[in-house]
């Protein structure tokens, strides 16, 4: 069976995968949950393992976000029991999420392996919702490790939009125009145009913003 490389709004490929936690089937495994399937290019590389660290520190907060995290890479399961072992006696802290031991298959699927970048999975960060459906990309090179700040902002953001039907500004929350405030969606036919003027702050009919709802008690 061939496949195309999945591209954001398709549904996650159907995946049997072998993990530190077990075979697991994805998107299934997650279900009703969010959960970001990250690859690294190797185990027992120094910038994995600042990012390994970075994303197990930022563990709570992902899972109160109803987000999962999952990782991948060309290595075989003991290389990432043996690395995660080493991680926890080294650093003094503990993988919990599960890790990919990919044969190739998945990273041939998923599109991970960029040539002209060598013969390991580039940095590839893929967001799924609730639903199974793919939500972002990203694509790291080798050398250049990730923002987990900026990963854990997208969640928020998603499930803003998701909950309250709004775009998301730049550098969101602290836009440079409208701070912490969301943007709402544009207007469909002349009436509503000119009706959100009266209704939102803006600074023209296709530019109209407000504050996002909490959801906080």
């Amino acid at each position: 069976m061939e496949y195309g490389l999945p591209l954001i709004g398709d549904k996650f490929p159907r995946l049997e995968v072998v993990t530190t936690r077990g075979t697991k089937v994805l998107p299934d495994e997650f279900k009703g949950k969010w959960f970001i399937l990250f690859s690294h290019p190797a185990d027992f590389t120094p910038v994995c393992t600042t990012e390994f660290y970075a994303f197990q520190k930022r563990y709570p907060e992902f899972r109160k976000l109803n987000t999962e995290l999952i990782g991948l890479s060309v290595d075989q399961v003991f290389s990432h029991i043996k690395w995660s072992e080493w991680i926890k006696e080294k650093l003094g802290v503990e993988i919990e999420f599960p890790i990919i031991a990919d044969t190739g298959r998945v990273s041939e699927i998923l599109g991970l392996i960029h040539p002209g970048k060598g013969t390991n999975t580039v940095r590839a960060v893929f967001f799924v919702d609730t639903t199974g459906y793919i939500r972002s990309i990203l694509y790291y090179p080798q050398e250049l490790g990730r923002n987990f700040d900026e990963l854990l902002r997208m969640i928020r953001g998603f499930q803003l939009s998701d909950s309250q039907q709004v775009a998301i500004p730049a550098n969101w929350p602290d836009n440079e125009l409208v701070g912490d405030r969301v943007i709402v969606p544009p207007a469909q036919d002349m009436d509503s145009a000119a009706k959100r003027l009266k209704d939102y702050e803006c600074y023209d009919w296709w530019f109209c913003h407000k504050p996002a709802i909490s959801d906080k008690k």
